[in-house]
């Protein structure tokens, strides 16, 4: 059902129709969320309708009704599993948005609660799972349960037996008589890759998202398909219990339930006031890449459980806990139009041009689409709604379109046959799903993009050489190779826009730093297809200069680690390339140089070999880059976050919540002169 007209000073009547239509849209979307794991829009899109009813209802409380979403939590159960009768309510969270609401929630909470001091407040992740009840009877898990309305769940123990961190039995000391256990199951990211790669390889359907996945392992009726999913689970608190342990505050009841085997999110902090709560909030918004879990924001909880029961709870949310949202990553736009760009190896990739939405952080008016298959794949038409995602820094995508909401019959993007930039033809190769414009440099896209490659931070590092100044040098033909750029002089600088003699005397001098390099940032700049940052260092390292790589046989090539097939001949294609021999030539005859070394030990043999380490801190004498190649060359491998899966935490000055998850772990730290000693071997 389409939404109601808003005109701008709508009569009651028109408000009354506006929150029927969004109180039926709110229950459609729990249905599709809830039941049939199926969501049709963002996360954003729905905490917006949400919003839009509440503050309805808040300025005209006539228009409150029994079944408003405002009043009840998420969906009545699935008739497909036995209802469950939770012991005590399982209610949902209020959302906050910015700094803003989250002071006005805490003076909210402080006109309910007796104790006039700052407010101490339990802080965690909010994982983007779902919500589990587990009853155990004398220490026994007896029935796993859904969230369902709040009430009444779904029974799901067949398919939470299969979860491996989930106790069967509680273990140590003080364990209630009966006890409801709450927390949220998820699918770690690691195991959701996995699926889906495996998926890919084997022809089967691919997980949506880590969410969805959860929400239908528990629906499975069979318990193998549910443990094909390696869910985890964290517990978060509890809901009706007997004979309650002596147990004042939130962070103490988490130190209990892990002293009983549930496995609780190591993140937790302890935090004081509004300011603690916003320091928390960055804290893990800035890390929120580097987790093994999806999470969409932070939830804040009293930490003293009689304070709580002074705030007390609504129908459908408690007022002593909030949870606020990070920035939506996917939102809701609309395509203007679908467009091409070519990329300095020659791909055509189709952009869709959109009506601008902040997500993700940021102002988005560009996502792309992959290639030409994707495109048809997911059906983007030009006038189409489609939900955009930009996770962190990663470049914003078409997730999906709404085809239903399309109005027309629009045409079908066509495969170009031509390349947009230079007019030359565009070849799709059977074994691949990117096209390529044909014309190599001759193409000025290709060119900038080239150059811009060459000159970024991870290969020659020359500042200042930004994407404006380098369509200038390519436009005015400047530059027709990397080679050109040593030959540039300040009077052809000072000829270009926004250019006068300091700027072009910083340039040339960034330029000329940039002569003295390494062995893999110079492999790394040349863009050899698939030979990305590691790929150059592994095969800087195992040839130790450039003469040997170039003589290089694909077998040899073959022995380097993470070197393939495909990018051996790669590599092995580009050295044996007339125009690429001259180019090499022309960048050597211009000075570039670097330490010439012997090749290098195999990995494999390093004492290093297998390890799995991670760094924080800040190490003496040397970058985090530096301490990750040493440790890459003696065969080890660098991660961003601490896990069971960890060998060792190396700690420098400052270390922050790194080294006390790997003290919980039980993980080895390391100190920098440890980690030297390791690397001598």
């Amino acid at each position: 059902m389409p939404p109601p007209d808003r005109p701008e000073n709508p009569s009651p009547a028109c408000k009354a129709e506006r929150a029927k239509w969004l109180r039926e849209e709110i229950h459609r979307h729990n249905r599709l969320y809830h039941k049939q794991d199926n969501p049709e829009i963002p996360d954003s899109e729905y905490d917006a309708l949400y919003r839009e009813l509440r503050r309805l209802e808040h300025t005209h409380p006539e228009l409150v009704t029994p079944d408003s979403p405002t009043q009840s939590v998420g969906a009545g159960p699935s008739r497909a599993f036995d209802p469950v009768e939770h012991g005590a309510p399982m209610l949902s969270l209020e959302n906050v948005f910015d700094a803003g609401e989250m002071e006005e929630f805490d003076r909210r909470l402080a006109g309910l609660i007796d104790d006039e001091r700052e407010r101490k407040y339990s802080a965690e992740p909010k994982l983007d799972g779902v919500a589990l009840s587990l009853l155990y009877e004398r220490g026994v898990l007896v029935r796993a349960a859904t969230r369902g309305d709040g009430r009444t769940g779904e029974d799901v123990t067949h398919s939470a037996l299969t979860i491996r961190s989930l106790p069967v039995r509680l273990a140590g000391r003080d364990i209630p008589r009966r006890v409801e256990v709450r927390g949220e199951v998820f699918m770690p990211l690691h195991a959701f890759e996995a699926y889906n790669k495996r998926a890919g390889e084997e022809g089967g359907k691919a997980l949506v998202n880590p969410r969805n996945a959860a929400a239908g392992a528990l629906r499975q009726k069979d318990p193998a398909l549910a443990a094909q999913r390696s869910l985890d689970f964290f517990a978060h608190g509890v809901g009706r219990v007997d004979e309650v342990p002596a147990i004042s505050r939130q962070s103490k009841l988490l130190r209990k339930m892990e002293s009983w085997g549930l496995k609780v999110c190591p993140e937790v902090e302890r935090v004081a006031g509004v300011s603690g709560c916003a320091g928390y909030y960055e804290r893990i918004f800035k890390r929120r890449e580097g987790f093994d879990y999806a999470l969409d924001g932070v939830v804040y909880k009293l930490d003293r459980f009689d304070l709580r029961d002074q705030a007390g709870a609504s129908s459908h949310a408690p007022r002593w806990a909030v949870a606020r949202k990070f920035p939506a990553e996917e939102r809701l736009t609309t395509v203007r139009a679908i467009e091409y760009q070519v990329g300095r190896t020659g791909a055509v990739t189709p952009v869709a041009r959109l009506e601008p939405v902040f997500v993700g952080g940021a102002t988005v008016s560009n996502a792309t689409l992959h290639n030409y298959g994707e495109l048809l794949r997911k059906d983007v038409r030009a006038g189409d709604t489609v939900v955009v995602r930009r996770a962190g820094d990663v470049i914003p995508e078409v997730v999906r379109s709404l085809p239903e909401r399309r109005k027309g019959d629009p045409p079908i993007p066509p495969l170009l046959d031509q390349c947009p930039e230079c007019g030359s033809e565009v070849a799709l190769p059977e074994d691949e799903a990117v096209a390529r414009c044909t014309a190599g440099l001759i193409c000025p896209a290709q060119r900038r993009q080239a150059l811009m490659h060459f000159a970024s931070r991870g290969a020659m590092d020359i500042e200042g050489l930004g994407e404006v100044l380098v369509g200038q040098l390519v436009e005015k033909g400047l530059t027709r190779n990397p080679a050109d750029l040593y030959a540039l002089s300040l009077e052809q600088l000072n000829g270009l826009e926004r250019m006068a003699d300091k700027s072009s005397a910083n340039l040339l001098a960034a330029i000329q730093r940039s002569k003295s390099t390494t062995l893999a940032r110079f492999l790394f700049a040349l863009g050899i297809r698939d030979v990305g940052r590691v790929t150059a260092a592994a095969l800087a390292r195992r040839f130790g200069n450039l003469h040997a790589l170039r003589q290089a046989s694909e077998e040899q090539l073959l022995e380097v680690e993470d070197v393939g097939e495909i990018v051996a001949g790669r590599v092995r294609a580009f050295f044996a390339g007339e125009k690429n021999a001259a180019a090499v030539e022309a960048l050597l005859q211009a000075g570039l140089h670097w330490p010439e070394n012997e090749a290098a030990p195999d990995p494999s043999a390093g004492p290093l070999h297998g390890k799995t380490l991670v760094l924080t801190g800040a190490l003496e004498g040397m970058t985090r880059d530096e301490a990750r190649e040493r440790i890459v060359a003696a065969g080890g491998r660098v991660t961003a976050s601490v896990s069971k899966k960890t060998d060792y935490l190396v700690a420098g000055a400052n270390a922050g919540s790194k080294r006390a998850k790997a003290e919980q772990l039980g993980v080895e730290i390391l100190d920098q002169s440890q980690l030297l000693a390791l690397l001598k071997q």
